[in-house]
């Protein structure tokens, strides 16, 4: 169980569209199924006659509303970027979890993150858990409390998400992170040069302080600040802009993907006397 942290973004439209793995759609209800898990205080904010199976819009809109609450609420850097966005994936040989044990895992790495308060659902932050991809749950969360203030996530966040992911693996008896399925064959060391290339790519794709990530993130604020204005030029705008920010998101995984590919071990061809067949003497 591999826990990542993304770069905060403003709107939380396009982490929906990747937890999902497709475009959301306005008229899909997402079930419990979908949505395995979210703010506690969700189930005293809603009405108890209200149909609970909501659209991708309906969670979306429900993770903008502090905006809409605490219009001057920032972080301490004085920015309005409240969206943050964790995915964990299994191990790719791990079995696919239950419903219940998604749940569990996600409330857990919540806790961990410091997101959700044990016993104080007024004072955490809205989140939801998707897991609508095999092996995979993500959380989305907005970093605005309901009393305006900003919560400000642990220094240490990814180690105290790896840390819980670890208890989870032992808990739930899935495959440590860093095992493999099988060892591998001696390989070469990777060149020098090629390790430095593969150390811009990753800086270029980087989900925190990459060049791209801040690019992708001004292109998502521009997008939502559009969304509001009235008029349909305005909608199919902010619409074309959300492709755009898809479209750097994928940029940024192929980057990601070919620093990988530059840095991968290659395995040494076996020497041609290792292959002659001995031949018995007669």
């Amino acid at each position: 169980m591999m826990p990542n942290v993304r770069a905060r973004t403003y709107s939380p439209r396009v982490p929906l569209d990747e937890a999902l793995g497709r475009p959301a759609s306005p008229n899909e209800g997402l079930t419990e199924h979908t949505v395995v898990a979210h703010w506690p205080g969700l189930d005293s904010y809603t009405p108890a006659d209200e149909q609970r199976t909501w659209t991708s819009k309906d969670w979306a809109e429900h993770l903008e509303d502090p905006y809409l609450e605490h219009p001057f609420a920032a972080s301490p850097d004085g920015d309005r970027h409240a969206i943050l966005h964790l995915d964990i994936r299994l191990h790719p040989d791990d079995r696919e979890l239950s419903g219940p044990e998604w749940s569990e895992a996600a409330h857990r790495l919540a806790r961990a993150a410091g997101i959700e308060v044990p016993g104080a659902a007024e004072h955490g932050c809205r989140w939801i858990a998707v897991h609508a991809q095999p092996g995979r749950l993500d959380l989305i969360v907005n970093l605005i409390h309901l009393d305006g203030t900003w919560h400000t996530p642990p220094t240490d966040i990814l180690r105290r998400l790896a840390g819980e992911a670890r208890r989870i693996e032992q808990d739930l008896n899935l495959i440590p992170a860093r095992t493999g399925p099988t060892k591998r064959p001696a390989a070469r060391m990777v060149p020098a040069a090629s390790a430095q290339l593969a150390g811009v790519l990753t800086q270029l794709a980087d989900e925190q302080a990459g060049p791209l990530a801040t690019v992708r993130g001004l292109v998502e604020h521009t997008a939502y600040r559009i969304a509001r204005q009235p008029g349909a030029a305005g909608t199919d705008t902010a619409h074309r802009l959300e492709l755009i920010a898809r479209r750097l998101h994928a940029v940024q995984q192929d980057l990601d993907a070919t620093a990988a590919h530059l840095v991968q071990p290659r395995v040494a061809a076996a020497p041609a006397t290792a292959r002659r067949t001995a031949h018995r003497s007669p």
